[in-house]
């Protein structure tokens, strides 16, 4: 099954997004609080309530970021 490529900003913006809270949540929690025995619920509930605001924000600010490095990069 493949998506149309018109909807690649918007899958783009949902693999990042998801990726980077799963990874930053996990790790502030770990760093927090350690590892105890409601690490992974509390992980999931904290990706759960972070990637609404994660996906609208990267899929809103990734253009102006492109043309940001577009314009530094040689």
């Amino acid at each position: 099954m493949r998506i149309p490529g018109r909807f690649a900003p918007i899958l783009f913006g949902a693999l990042l997004s998801a990726i980077m809270v799963a990874l930053v949540s996990g790790f502030v929690i770990a760093i927090t609080q350690g590892i105890h025995q409601g690490f992974v619920a509390q992980w999931l509930t904290s990706c759960a309530t972070t990637w609404p605001v994660a996906f609208p924000t990267v899929t809103l600010v990734a253009p102006y970021v492109r043309r940001v490095v577009g314009r530094l990069a040689a």
